[in-house]
């Protein structure tokens, strides 16, 4: 093995295609964005000629409002990832363990191994019940990609609770609770909460998200924060974002409908994992083609979805984004279902 495959440095890709003649479902953000943004980012010019104020307060208050916590637990970020890394690196140190879900986002293994840590993995759908005595840092996703799978908040504080019990710090990543009518962990004792405004928001490129923590940890984190580590034009399209509350409530109506309406069509050939995520989870094997070939009939009828096989306990499995009605009715037709002929049955 190479050092970049024993560190995870050989990453998951994160979806996403560069083909415009492509219409994409591998990656999962929303493909609507919210009103006004582009007159926002647009407005920023002026102000991003002068250094950003230290502390952003006008894009922690947007934040603390967006998932009720105190402004001054919330730290800034470059990206939901960065947030990550933060955490990460200030838990972890070499030789310690890390409880993270598996099948899930690949990058927590790689940052805990970039501090020398070693991941022990649980199930995604069981790490609640997991045990986190001994362990520098468990990990939830929620809901957790690629499964979809979400989480109570009365669950998730339990957890915490024994997390702070065995003094191991919990980092929930939140990058796609925005989608869901469930309340944020934010704010909670011992608990790093990640957000990321890329996939809610339609804005991968924009670079914004924060971390929220209190006490000792939420201290931490707001020392190891560079200054000026987010730009003006990220700060005040992020603070816009986070306070149109109707585009939030109507996102989360149409993904809710579409997801449900996309998951029944897609059981008549493929075993559909249930979620409440923007995304869904699709075991090929039953159709009798492999995950190669359902990915490639998908993209000769012009939709790219995600081989799911790069996450880790997955061999048979795509993954597809919820878009909008028109575009998943597209999906649905590539993939066979709906009425549509079945696509070439070759392995």
């Amino acid at each position: 093995m190479n050092l970049d495959s024993a560190l995870g440095l050989d990453r998951e890709p994160h979806g996403s295609s560069d083909d415009p003649d492509l219409l994409d479902f591998s990656a999962n953000t929303n493909p609507e964005v919210p009103p006004g943004v582009e007159e926002a980012y647009r407005e920023a010019f002026a102000a991003a000629r002068s250094y950003p104020a230290e502390p952003p307060e006008s894009f922690r208050e947007a934040a603390a409002a967006y998932v009720d916590c105190d402004p001054d637990a919330v730290v800034p970020s470059p990206g939901g990832l960065a947030a990550i890394r933060a955490a990460i690196g200030l838990a972890v140190d070499p030789g310690d363990t890390a409880l993270l879900p598996a099948p899930s986002f690949g990058e927590y293994a790689r940052e805990v191994r970039l501090e020398g840590g070693d991941p022990a993995f649980a199930s995604a759908d069981d790490i609640l019940d997991a045990d986190p005595e001994d362990h520098a840092l468990a990990v939830v996703c929620a809901p957790n990609n690629p499964t979809g799978t979400d989480y109570e908040r009365g669950e998730l504080e339990r957890f915490a609770a024994r997390c702070r019990a065995a003094d191991t710090v919990l980092l929930i990543d939140e990058a796609f609770r925005g989608f869901t009518d469930r309340p944020s962990l934010a704010g909670t004792a011992g608990v790093v909460v990640a957000r990321s405004l890329t996939k809610l928001f339609g804005l991968p490129g924009i670079r914004t998200g924060f971390a929220v923590a209190t006490g000792e940890l939420g201290a931490a984190l707001a020392r190891a924060r560079r200054p000026w580590n987010v730009s003006v034009p990220a700060l005040s399209t992020g603070a816009h974002c986070m306070r149109r509350d109707a585009f939030v409530r109507e996102t989360r109506d149409r993904v809710r409908a579409e997801r449900s309406r996309m998951a029944a069509a897609l059981a008549e050939r493929y075993d559909v994992t249930p979620s409440e995520a923007p995304f869904l989870l699709l075991d090929v094997a039953e159709s009798g083609r492999s995950v190669d070939r359902v990915v490639a009939d998908a993209r000769d009828r012009g939709v790219a979805v995600r081989d799911a096989t790069t996450f880790r306990g997955l061999d048979s499995h795509v993954r597809v984004a919820v878009r909008r009605p028109a575009e998943n009715d597209r999906l649905l037709a590539a993939l066979g279902v709906n009425g549509e002929p079945e696509a070439d049955s070759r392995v």
